[in-house]
């Protein structure tokens, strides 16, 4: 596929482990119906969403305990035990990075939904993050996939051609939005396979 020159990665489940079950293990509630019912209704993955598009995290936490103020301590430690959430490297994807970084001809930019005020937790912490050419954080943004303009952004900020460009996310619904774009998408599941991908692909 030698009209691919860019890259775009997404960060969390691709590249960064991120993951609230390290908070909310099995032994966090009293019952699975409970932890749904949290998941399902208190702290949900749009909720969570929002905050990845700007919206303070102490702002959006108080405004949650009003709502459901039953719930004040996995509400309180969504946020405040962030960073017991993320995870290591995928150490399987980042040695795929490293060995696509070898071919001088392609770019790389990463993608991603996150806060702009843990980021920088993110940063300190992977020096993978610094590899890029250009990063783009839907906090900082304060827009986020899988609307288009965010992925306009990037091809505009870095003058990338959709067309010449290849996008990686475990999200199936960032993905379908980066195809609407002329974005070619790798559904990200396993190291593995996004490397048995590239290769038929021959990009490594």
């Amino acid at each position: 596929m030698s009209d691919i020159n860019t890259i775009i990665f997404d960060l969390g489940g691709v590249l960064i482990d991120w993951n609230p079950d390290y908070v909310y293990d099995e032994n966090y509630f009293d019952s699975p119906e409970l932890r749904n019912f949290f998941f399902e209704n208190v702290c949900t993955s749009d909720w969570n969403e929002q905050q990845d598009a700007g919206y303070p995290l102490d702002k959006a936490t108080e405004e949650k305990l009003l709502e459901y103020p039953e719930w004040e301590k996995p509400i309180r430690d969504f946020y405040s035990r962030w960073i017991e959430m993320l995870g290591d490297q995928i150490q399987g994807t980042v040695d795929i990075f490293k060995k696509l970084k070898e071919n001088n001809e392609l770019k790389f930019y990463a993608l991603t939904n996150w806060s702009a005020e843990t980021f920088p937790i993110a940063l300190e912490r992977f020096e993978l993050l610094q590899w890029f050419d250009g990063r783009v954080v839907s906090g900082e943004e304060k827009m986020r996939k899988p609307f288009p303009e965010f992925y306009q952004l990037l091809l505009n900020r870095y003058a990338v051609k959709p067309e010449e460009a290849l996008f990686i996310d475990d999200n199936l619904r960032n993905i379908k939005a980066a195809e609407e774009l002329g974005i070619k998408s790798i559904h990200f599941k396993s190291p593995e396979e996004l490397e048995s991908v590239l290769r038929r692909l021959a990009l490594l």
